[in-house]
């Protein structure tokens, strides 16, 4: 998801991709669905491949201008909001460990092996001073130790949700996009009601100074980090959209990769992996969203860059595996071409070579499709929005995706997590209650049958940000696919 915005008032969920159109009304890939009424994808933004990405930045459709830097805007009209640099602290304990569901961590244990053997749910760990448990179990004090295996914690992973719209805002500190603070009982709740993974998106760079992260939102970071894992959850951190500076949205060089934002990148990823050296192995860390968008030229109405996406991940690799701790071994989240399913499943796009050797990669995907269903809240040019989901072709259209990605990463032995899926619930258009719920479980139960990690993408709407309860939709979702 890139830059978004919750609108408390209207429960107006900007799923991310505030996508926008080009003189003939088709937008790039990159973009996301709204959430309850919002819309995402700007006026006339179309979906691009299977695979669900749309809109690769500007203004939002009908429903407002958006704000500086392209922040949708409320369906009132309003514009956006920006500015000012808030935060908060607190530390996860140097080497605080965590177990898998109804583990307590243990201090100074062997190290265990993060993911291996065991269903979703399974878990236990040690007591004080004891060794992690071997399901998503992680070593306790100390840095270094414990065994990885990325296709074993894919299926210890089991079902996830994102923190949406709030360490990844772009105006103020965490609450910008009208998100609540993040509490620990909401990380709690999470927990209780079933959810193993937890994705942290973050805005490193806006409110970085001078290319160095400030260190309390760094510690706010590492606090949240810590109760997920302290919860018995793994927890995925990455440097998300962050005003769009990794691909250049909206500079003279957009859509290329310059030496600078190399320089830069690599900096926050020395800077991220040594401030979460001692974390176990419960962590991964995903090198970026979906500005993995370079284009040859910069054109993007041409061909693809995949060889400066590749050098990039590439470059995520090396750059944390030279860090200390955990870092030379703990799984590492890539970022295939948009995240898009089709425009990453071609042989131009290549697997990163790893230092720590096999089975220590997953691939990035995300998925909003079809778009007319899971996004499009208005009528546009090239189509209509969709309330209901559930045909025989739509159910075939959405196995064959899984498969075309399922066969693609069974060739280069890498797993995936799908770190965002969702569908608005609709405002102008609301979407039929029993479509969501079947759309949510295809595509769970899709992801689990190829060994895949479903991340739903939520900003409050399906989950409540008090207490981590589900709505009655997500709750018969998790109980269908356990």
């Amino acid at each position: 998801m890139k830059r978004c915005l919750l609108l408390a008032a209207t429960a107006l969920m900007t799923a991310g991709g505030c996508g926008s159109s080009g003189s003939s009304g088709q937008a790039g890939t990159g973009g996301h669905p709204a959430g309850t009424g919002g819309v995402s994808g700007g006026s006339g933004g179309m979906p691009a491949s299977s695979g669900g990405a749309v809109g690769s930045g500007g203004s939002q459709g009908s429903g407002g201008a958006s704000g500086t830097g392209g922040h949708p805007a409320a369906a009132s009209g309003g514009a956006s909001a920006s500015g000012g640099v808030s935060g908060s602290g607190g530390v996860l304990g140097s080497g605080g460990s965590v177990l898998a569901s109804g583990g307590s961590p243990g201090t100074g244990g062997r190290g265990g092996t993060s993911g291996a053997s065991g269903g979703r749910g399974s878990g236990g760990g040690p007591g004080s001073g004891g060794a992690s448990s071997a399901t998503g179990g992680q070593p306790g004090g100390g840095g270094g130790g414990g065994t990885v295996s990325a296709t074993a914690m894919a299926t210890a992973m089991g079902f996830g949700v994102n923190i949406g719209n709030t360490f990844d805002n772009t105006t103020t500190w965490e609450t910008g996009w009208g998100q609540p603070l993040v509490t620990q009982a909401f990380i709690a709740g999470l927990a209780s009601h079933g959810v193993k993974s937890v994705r942290v998106p973050v805005a490193w760079n806006t409110y970085a100074m001078n290319g160095v992260i400030p260190s309390d939102k760094m510690d706010r970071v590492k606090q949240v980090v810590g109760w997920i894992l302290d919860a018995g959850m793994y927890a995925i951190v990455n440097i998300h959209w962050d005003g769009g500076w990794i691909d250049g949205e909206g500079t003279s060089a957009q859509y290329t990769l310059t030496g600078d934002v190399k320089t830069k990148f690599a900096s926050y990823w020395t800077q991220i992996a040594t401030a979460f050296a001692s974390v176990g192995n419960n962590l991964i860390f995903e090198g970026l969203n979906e500005e993995g968008k370079f284009y040859v030229g910069g054109n993007s109405s041409g061909t693809p860059d995949y060889a400066a996406l590749n050098t990039l991940n590439q470059l995520f690799v090396t750059t944390v595996r030279a860090q200390s701790g955990y870092n030379p071994g703990r799984a590492l989240l890539i970022a295939g071409f948009t995240t898009d399913i089709t425009l990453t499943c071609v042989d131009a796009f290549t697997i990163p070579t790893d230092p720590a050797g096999a089975d220590r990669l997953f691939l990035s995907i995300h998925y909003y499709t079809p778009y007319t269903f899971c996004g499009l809240d208005t009528v546009e040019s090239w189509g209509s929005p969709q309330t209901t989901w559930g045909t025989s072709a739509d159910q075939t259209a959405l196995q064959a995706d899984f498969t075309k990605l399922a066969t693609f990463v069974t060739q280069r032995k890498i797993p995936v997590i799908i770190g965002e899926f969702g569908v608005t619930k609709g405002m102008n258009y609301p979407r039929q209650s029993s479509s969501r719920i079947a759309w949510m479980e295809a595509v769970t139960k899709a992801s689990y049958a190829h060994g895949m990690v479903p991340v739903l993408w939520d900003t409050g709407t399906d989950i409540s940000r008090a207490d981590g309860s589900l709505d009655t939709e997500l709750q018969t979702v998790l109980a269908d696919t356990k």
